[in-house]
């Protein structure tokens, strides 16, 4: 079965510098590129890579963007029939900021992305009904978010809401309808105004969001991997520590990959959750290494991982996908 994404699209503007201008103040950045991008896109290239079948429901604009959106789509095996160009408009873009360290700041314009509605879901409703999971995102309108979710529970199909970019608009009611609910750290403080600074604190928040009615919260925490908290448990599933180059996409990443272990035969939510933090179980074995376990990642020219590695397949030929690192010795 299918897994849908109704979500956003972006083109990915990425500046790699070696620090953050202050007002007034011009820099040199080292390296710049251009890849696809998006929350939603993000989520259904990873699950594609995965070997999902996806099928991806979003707006292009009217512009030189579009079309290389939908050709990177296709060459990966992603059912467009619902990708639609938006006459006279911008598609979305993401001008985003990778300093030396690989942290991000990213600024989102919606574009196109804004014109994806309730009617478009109607649309595509036949499709839909035969979806195993249906996968949202906050970088659409909140009113198709919502139209989305009631659609998934009207017809039984789980569905799975990363609030991103967060926002205290969230209708938690709206919410509580999906099976599993994804923030990271930085949107489940915005969702609660909460203190997420430690791994209690972040249980505390992720309780107060369950005690308001979700069912499965899952937090991911950077390089210390991800919580799971429902009203009966909590479990920490920690991640192997990679050399992070650039840290753009790689929530989406791991929730693509999550999504995947739903189909065709759905795993346990720990198993998905341990494969999704990085490959915390052992899947095969490379080469002599028996230690050597799944990521999601990307070789760069120097021969470290890029560990989101899912935006720039079209664009950027600095190295080929790989699914296997062994981890750091501690």
């Amino acid at each position: 079965m299918k897994i849908a994404v109704i979500g956003s699209n972006m083109v990915d503007l990425i500046s790699y510098i070696n620090k953050m201008p202050v007002a007034g103040e011009t820099v040199e950045a080292p390296n710049f590129s251009i890849g696809c991008g998006g929350k939603g896109a993000n989520q259904a290239v990873a699950a594609a890579k995965y070997g999902a079948d996806v099928l991806m429901m979003t707006k292009v604009g009217d512009d030189i963007f579009a079309d290389n959106t939908i050709k990177n789509f296709d060459k990966l095996g992603i059912d467009t029939k619902y990708v639609e160009k938006v006459k006279g408009l911008s598609s979305g873009v993401a001008p985003i900021f990778v300093d030396e360290s690989g942290q991000n700041r990213i600024i989102i314009v919606k574009g196109a992305n804004k014109y994806l509605l309730p009617s478009d879901i109607d649309r595509a409703s036949e499709e839909l009904k035969k979806c195993s999971l249906i996968i949202l995102q906050l970088e659409i309108n909140l009113e198709t978010v919502y139209y989305a979710i009631n659609f998934g529970k009207k017809y039984n199909i789980p569905v799975l809401l990363n609030p991103a970019p967060a926002t205290k608009d969230l209708d938690i009611e709206e919410a509580c309808k999906c099976e599993f609910f994804v923030p990271n750290e930085t949107e489940l403080a915005i969702l609660t105004d909460m203190p997420v600074n430690t791994d209690d604190e972040i249980k505390n928040a992720a309780e107060y969001l369950v005690n308001k009615g979700l069912k499965n919260v899952i937090v991911t925490m950077g390089s210390r991997g991800a919580m799971w908290v429902t009203k009966e448990n909590c479990q920490y599933l920690k991640s192997f520590k990679v050399n992070a180059v650039d840290t753009s996409g790689a929530g989406d990443a791991f929730i693509g990959c999550f999504a995947e272990r739903e189909t065709p035969v759905p795993k346990s939510i720990v198993e998905r959750l341990s494969e999704a933090v990085g490959g915390y179980v052992p899947e095969k074995t490379v080469g002599a290494d028996a230690d050597t376990i799944t990521v999601a990642g990307r070789v760069l020219p120097n021969g470290e991982i890029q560990k989101s590695g899912f935006m720039n397949d079209i664009n950027v030929n600095d190295g080929d996908v790989v699914n296997y690192l062994k981890p750091e010795e501690n």
